[in-house]
């Protein structure tokens, strides 16, 4: 099979010039039950009958002429695809709307395998192994699945990769970094318990986080590293979960600059990496990409609320065309950038914006929305769940604990309708950087869906922010706030 994403001189898709008829290419497509041009490929069952007509309504009936090397790629990703999405190649038993059933048990199997031994080929994974954690358990926790007995391995793994200055590394003697120590965060707080939060060494924590604080308000991932709004978002996660002072430490270099808070400056960085495109970049001059787009609208909604926050900082109007132009159509997931493919990724990195993007506009509710729910969870049941378990980036492609994570986490997103209540009172949230504890924790989209709640397609409700189960985001936080200095 090609790879999807390979440039080729081939002609586009036949099956996509199937769909796009000669004579409907400029006009509306029809809505004829005729259905000549299939009658080559054998019986045609009731849900590829249903699943091709919903294609064909939401593909666009223009076509550019014009033959490029990501116009090529794009139809031979839609050849690769559009098969899953009419018909079911992997023979998964059908939900009431004869799409693939979530298949749970294997994923969470898969998902098991991950937490394993790996073979010696991964030894240049080795700085990954907090993602590599992260992801398995949060996807584990989104299949329902307990992960307590989890607990003491992670905390062992943890307890080794924290370094003494403050902050983790990818493991025992590697340099600190932000990326394995938000990782690593959010992997002690999801198996959570006293002995998870006591072997975090807050103090150091808060230095090391002041050390990575710039003068132009936005933190690099490492000293003297990159910097990025992955910096800030990761930063900004690591301070609310664990209840930092929002004060700069003393030893923060950026106090030579004039700041004396973690905030400083911070919002009107994230304002300079919005692109014209209206998407949001890694540093201010770069490309708009979908992942950044999240950690940005994540860092602000740590700040304050969102619907304050978000429209001081950010164009909003814009981001939302950038974001609403990510879906990709008829395929129904993300892509992360213009012109780029779909994959099953973005179903977070995209997928898990609106909930931000519905608290700024107040917008939405259990039964509308911004975006395409529906879409997007027709593209993760039908296409990117592997055979023998896992999810994908894209039919052909191999699955793995990353794309399983954000599959799912945006199958949650598409699930469920998160509200922000600035007035809640809660037990939790008393301190700094309180925002994020002022969300509902969500009730079942109630619009267009193609999910079957009863028959185990829902996943269970992940905090937006913290993309991290609810309960733990509460009981991290509550433990925290009853602690007197570190």
């Amino acid at each position: 099979m090609a790879d999807p994403g390979a440039p080729s001189s081939t002609t586009p898709s036949s099956r996509l010039d199937e769909i796009l008829s000669a004579e409907d290419r400029v006009e509306e497509l029809s809505d004829s039950e005729n259905n000549s041009e299939y009658e080559d490929m054998g019986p045609v069952t009731e849900e590829e009958l249903a699943n091709t007509a919903y294609i064909k309504s939401v593909t666009s009936p223009i076509r550019d002429a014009l033959q490029t090397e990501t116009s090529k790629a794009r139809d031979e990703t839609l050849e690769v695809v559009l098969p899953f999405l009419e018909s079911n190649p992997n023979e998964f038993e059908l939900n009431i709307f004869r799409l693939p059933k979530l298949q749970r048990a294997k994923h969470v199997q898969f998902l098991k395998n991950a937490l394993g031994d790996y073979p010696s080929q991964f030894a240049m994974m080795d700085a990954a192994r907090p993602w590599l954690l992260y992801w398995s358990l949060q996807g584990l926790t989104a299949l329902s699945y307990d992960i307590s007995e989890y607990q003491e391995r992670v905390i062992h793994t943890f307890s080794s990769a924290q370094h003494p200055t403050g902050g983790y590394g990818g493991g025992f003697g590697q340099l600190p970094h932000l990326a394995p120590t938000y990782a690593a965060i959010l992997s002690l707080v999801m198996v959570g318990g006293r002995s998870a939060y006591d072997s975090i060494d807050r103090k150091t924590m808060w230095h090391y986080l002041g050390r990575m604080k710039q003068a132009d308000g936005g933190f690099t991932m490492s000293p003297g590293g990159e910097e990025d709004i992955r910096g800030a978002f990761c930063a900004l996660v690591i301070m609310s979960l664990l209840n930092l002072p929002l004060e700069l430490p003393p030893d923060s270099p950026a106090r030579g600059h004039g700041h004396s808070t973690f905030l400083d400056n911070l919002g009107d960085w994230v304002s300079r990496c919005q692109t014209y495109e209206g998407g949001i970049s890694a540093a201010p001059g770069n490309e708009a990409h979908g992942a950044y787009a999240f950690c940005g609208l994540g860092c602000l909604s740590i700040m304050g609320p969102p619907k304050e926050t978000l429209n001081k900082h950010l164009n909003i109007p814009l981001l939302i065309h950038w974001l609403s132009s990510r879906q990709c159509a008829p395929e129904g997931g993300y892509n992360g950038r213009t012109n780029k493919l779909v994959d099953g990724c973005y179903s977070h990195w995209i997928g898990g914006c609106w909930s931000l993007i519905e608290a700024s506009t107040s917008s939405a509710t259990p039964s509308t929305s911004l975006w395409n729910r529906s879409a997007l969870g027709r593209y993760i049941l039908s296409a990117a769940q592997f055979k023998k378990g896992g999810l994908v980036d894209k039919p052909g492609k191999r699955p793995d604990a990353y794309h399983s994570c954000y599959n799912l986490a945006g199958l949650s997103a598409a699930q469920h309708f998160y509200g922000f209540d600035e007035d809640m009172e809660g037990e939790i949230g008393k301190g700094d950087l309180n925002a994020p504890y002022h969300w509902k924790k969500g009730v079942l989209y109630e619009g267009e869906k193609v999910w079957d709640e009863e028959e185990g397609d829902a996943v269970e409700k992940i905090h937006p922010v913290f993309v991290i189960p609810w309960d733990k985001v509460e009981e991290c936080r509550g433990y925290f706030e009853g602690k007197e200095g570190f």
